[in-house]
């Protein structure tokens, strides 16, 4: 019997009736960017729960939407902000499931990449995680027949994760989404003013300008800058806002931008 990781945020971050998430899918999305261009290899794109950051998650979404009837893997990657992980982990579960349903896993890329150096299997790392479950939602509004690839990455060299994302790169069925919120609980202005030089360095690949208090998920982007830049992508940005633009008080705020990458 095929092991299932089962929802940990369904009801917090995003509604657990089905039919009340395809309707706040479908507002999201209908309301994103009309996409232009060819659409993108990868996106780096928020976490928070709908109500802050979906908005300019659909952004991203939308974009990768062009292209629904080629893709059928999505590698997702993002931190791990509950579980110590030294290195990255994948699940040991054959699926996650969202209220959607169940997405399965891409057995045969998991195994390849559980067999670089640094890489484990840890189901535990995922139980409670929001960070990729989040995203899964907006695929499966998005997206038609596809399976996934969930890293989270705990203490790694950004190097670390450009060789992961190589082994998964794959062709025009594989793309990439990066999950990240930008800048934690500062004040309005200075959020901007953070979250604007944490785009600046995105959007010239500047990598080393990124800690871990501009982006909680400062070193997937890392990575993905690595292996974007040496494979020859472009970076849009598609949006960049916080929670005191969307849903929240100005007084303490998050930071909260989506890119395409193609």
């Amino acid at each position: 019997m095929p092991a299932i990781r089962a929802p940990a945020v369904a009801g917090t971050f995003y509604p657990d009736d089905p039919v009340e998430l395809r309707d706040v899918l479908a507002r999201l999305l209908d309301a994103a960017l009309e996409p232009r261009g060819q659409a993108p290899k990868a996106v780096i794109v928020p976490h928070a729960g709908y109500v802050y950051s979906g908005a300019v998650a659909a952004h991203g979404y939308r974009a990768l939407g062009r292209d629904a009837a080629l893709i059928r893997r999505v590698v997702l990657i993002g931190p791990a902000h509950y579980v110590p992980l030294d290195g990255a982990a994948l699940p040991a579960a054959d699926a996650f499931l969202t209220p959607l349903g169940p997405v399965p896993l891409d057995g045969a890329e998991c195994e390849a990449l559980a067999a670089r150096p640094g890489v484990v299997r840890s189901d535990r790392a995922h139980a409670e995680e929001h960070a990729l479950e989040v995203q899964l939602p907006f695929l499966q509004a998005t997206l038609r027949d596809f399976a996934i690839v969930p890293l989270l990455v705990g203490e790694a060299r950004h190097q670390d994760v450009a060789d992961w994302l190589d082994v998964v790169w794959g062709g025009e069925e594989t793309r990439i989404v990066v999950s990240s919120d930008l800048s934690h609980y500062h004040s309005y202005e200075t959020a901007r003013r953070r979250d604007a030089a944490t785009a600046r360095a995105i959007e010239t690949s500047d990598f080393a300008r990124i800690g871990a208090e501009d982006a909680c998920g400062a070193t997937p982007i890392a990575g993905l800058l690595a292996v974007a830049r040496r494979r020859g992508l472009a970076v849009r940005r598609l949006d960049l806002r916080n929670s005191g633009d969307t849903a929240g008080p100005r007084g303490r705020v998050v930071g909260y931008g989506a890119w395409a990458f193609a």
